[in-house]
């Protein structure tokens, strides 16, 4: 079999467009959710929790998605092995935006009792499973379109989904809470806000989707996953495959990721929460609107640092630079204490906005470093015919370990010890993916359709006699 003829520039930039637009759709839905959870479901929603309970209560719902994740990858996965990327692609992504959309039309706790937050866990758990079918279609069509040598920088066009949803999600909140006049510290249930303003991030999510499916129905299929079907090496059962054959791979693949998932919650989800959480109760009462401008800011750092990433994971290697930046974020979880006590932080109107920024521009940046070979790392530890199937399950698994229990876990240690043990425990996630990286080989030559190492390779040639 001859090899293929190379992607013209037109068709990787249609490639790269695909493959971005769809994922920051998905993590725009994701987002809009997990800002909803923490400044309006737990007045809306959950009302007969008081305080910190609400929160609680709030954050549990939002971690209900991440059970699901893994479940999307397995369900997911299946066709991407067996159908092919694309068509998995768009299933993901109406499965997606329709719960995120239903969503926006929910009634509230006052108006339906339980069945609100009934509902809206179901619609939640929905969220989960597109999330966990869309990322590795998603760095499947990137990397198995690569050039040779640049699999890192194609394969984080994805990656790049994450902040770019994460700026339009909470970029339209904040614009909404201007228009609104409102105000986080001391809300009520009648603000216009709460009664319909929130809605409309939901529901205008539909109009996105609808952009993502024409972008990714124009799509071929990956030149890699079409040779491998022409040699025959589809199976009846990606997962049974994946876990009998590749069982390593997947627990390596699922702790290399869960420092990014604990570092990435912590600095968006959880750190909302403390920051705009009620003085009284020991948070530090930043009004919403100010500390979102400081997140959105920040988030751009974590964009900008994902390319560098992706060029740094293909010169250095995968494994050499995701040790060299899980150390830093190991260290950064030391210095959650000095960063975030009231004494030094301040609360309220005096709160010192400056160190805030500099707490979440710090975290950011590593969460860019380390998110951005993600898209490399997980697919090449897996063959064609379970590269889906198992990337996804790494991806997700590592959600219910790094992210699900975190904004929870997070809300309750700060209350009970202070947020410098926030920091230890993100230092422990930390700790998990160090080990994961160096019991783990390096992939950056690993070729994708016989997976052996082509350097590895080309040196037994040029010595065989």
């Amino acid at each position: 079999m001859g090899q293929p003829a190379p992607l013209s520039a037109a068709e990787r930039r249609r490639i790269v467009f695909a493959s971005v637009v769809g994922t920051t759709i998905e993590f725009y839905d994701f987002y809009i959710y997990a800002t909803a959870a923490v400044s309006v479901f737990p007045l809306l929603f959950f009302p007969k929790g008081e305080g910190t309970a609400a929160l609680l209560a709030s954050m549990a719902t939002f971690g209900v998605a991440f059970v699901a994740r893994p479940i999307g990858s397995i369900l997911f996965g299946h066709f991407g092995d067996r159908a092919g990327r694309k068509a998995t692609l768009v299933g993901s992504l109406l499965l997606m935006g329709l719960a995120t959309f239903l969503i926006g039309l929910l009634p509230t706790y006052h108006q339906i009792g339980l069945f609100a937050p009934a509902m809206l866990t179901v619609l939640r758990f929905c969220q989960g499973l597109g999330l966990g079918g869309e990322w590795s279609g998603a760095a499947l069509l990137a990397l198995e379109t690569a050039e040779p040598g640049k699999r890192a920088r194609a394969a984080m066009w994805p990656q790049l989904g994450a902040p770019f949803g994460f700026i339009l999600a909470n970029g339209f909140f904040l614009a909404l809470t201007v228009l609104f006049g409102f105000n986080s510290i001391s809300a009520q249930t009648g603000d216009h806000f709460l009664v319909w303003g929130w809605r409309v991030p939901f529901l205008l999510s539909i109009v996105m989707v609808l952009v993502g499916l024409y972008v990714r129905i124009r799509l071929h299929e990956t030149p890699v996953f079409a040779r491998a079907v022409e040699r025959g090496e589809k199976l009846k059962s990606p997962l049974l495959h994946v876990i009998r054959s590749h069982t390593r791979e997947l627990v390596i693949g699922t702790f290399a990721m869960v420092a990014t998932y604990g570092l990435f919650y912590l600095m968006t989800t959880w750190i909302l929460s403390y920051a705009i959480g009620k003085v009284e109760l020991g948070f530090l009462g930043i009004s919403y609107r100010d500390f979102l401008v400081l997140q959105l800011i920040s988030v751009v750092l974590f964009a900008l640092f994902i390319p560098v990433a992706g060029h740094l994971a293909d010169h250095l290697g995968r494994r050499k630079f995701l040790i060299l930046v899980t150390l830093a974020i190991i260290g950064f979880g030391f210095s959650f204490g000095a960063f975030l006590d009231p004494g030094a932080m301040g609360s309220g109107a005096d709160a010192n906005r400056g160190r805030m920024l500099a707490f979440l521009s710090t975290g950011m940046i590593l969460t860019g470093l380390t998110f951005g070979p993600m898209s490399a790392l997980l697919p090449e530890l897996f063959p064609t015919n379970t590269r889906y199937t198992g990337s996804g399950i790494s991806y997700n698994m590592a959600s219910i370990i790094g992210a699900a229990l975190t904004p929870f876990a997070a809300t309750w240690i700060v209350l009970n010890h202070g947020a410098g043990a926030v920091g230890y425990y993100l230092s422990f996630l930390a700790s998990l993916t160090l080990i994961a990286l160096l019991l783990s080989k390096e992939t950056k030559s690993t070729n994708l359709e016989t997976m052996v190492d082509e350097a590895t390779a080309s040196a037994i040639e040029a010595t065989s006699p």
